[in-house]
């Protein structure tokens, strides 16, 4: 059972998820927190731009390479609104971060995706642990679900663009993985100003 901190953490992913969909972007967000409990950074899709490699788990697994240590990297957590795609997990076992927690399984996005007449994606989803065996997965989480779906549905009922799945997703052009500190925080680890 996940704890309160956790719970708030994805429901972070959330509004990330859903500060893209504003944005013209498909709705996934993730946070990458210390072991301490400390968020590092967040970021949300960015794939609208063209760079269908613009996951947030994908920015996340780089933004730890260039700034963590390969031991803080092995005790962080990325907390994420949908399952890691192949891509996304091949770089999270890569670069050795911990523990992934998600709301919603690609199972399940490609069944709403398939229910909504979604097109299926070029990459055929996995489950994280047949990509990255060794990293620990919990998810999905109930009480999130149907925020995360309904994301989903507001995006191809709002004529989303290109055709997606559990691996496609969305993308704008300045990355916020470099957001880090706490969520009303207004700076980054290096004292410059995060950037919204």
């Amino acid at each position: 059972m996940l704890s309160e901190a956790e719970l708030k953490h994805l429901r972070r992913c959330v509004e990330l998820a859903t500060e893209a969909l504003d944005s013209g972007d498909e709705p996934f967000g993730s946070v990458l927190v210390g072991a301490d409990g400390t968020v590092l950074a967040e970021d949300h899709n960015r794939v609208a731009s063209g760079d269908r490699t613009r996951h947030p788990e994908f920015e996340l697994a780089r933004w730890s390479a260039a700034h963590l240590t390969p031991e803080e990297r092995a005790a962080a957590t990325v907390y994420t609104s949908g399952e890691h795609c192949p891509m996304c997990a091949a770089a999270h076992g890569w670069v050795g971060l911990g523990r992934i927690v998600y709301v919603a399984s690609s199972e399940q996005l490609s069944a709403w995706l398939g229910e909504l007449g979604v097109p299926a994606a070029p990459v055929r989803p996995l489950p994280i642990q047949d990509v990255a065996p060794g990293v620990l997965v919990e998810g999905p989480v109930p009480e999130l679900t149907d925020e995360v779906r309904a994301l989903h549905r507001r995006f191809h009922h709002a004529g989303g663009q290109a055709p997606l799945a559990a691996t496609s997703r969305s993308s704008s052009s300045q990355s916020s993985a470099s957001r880090a500190g706490s969520y009303d925080a207004g700076e980054d680890r290096t004292g410059r100003p995060r950037s919204r």
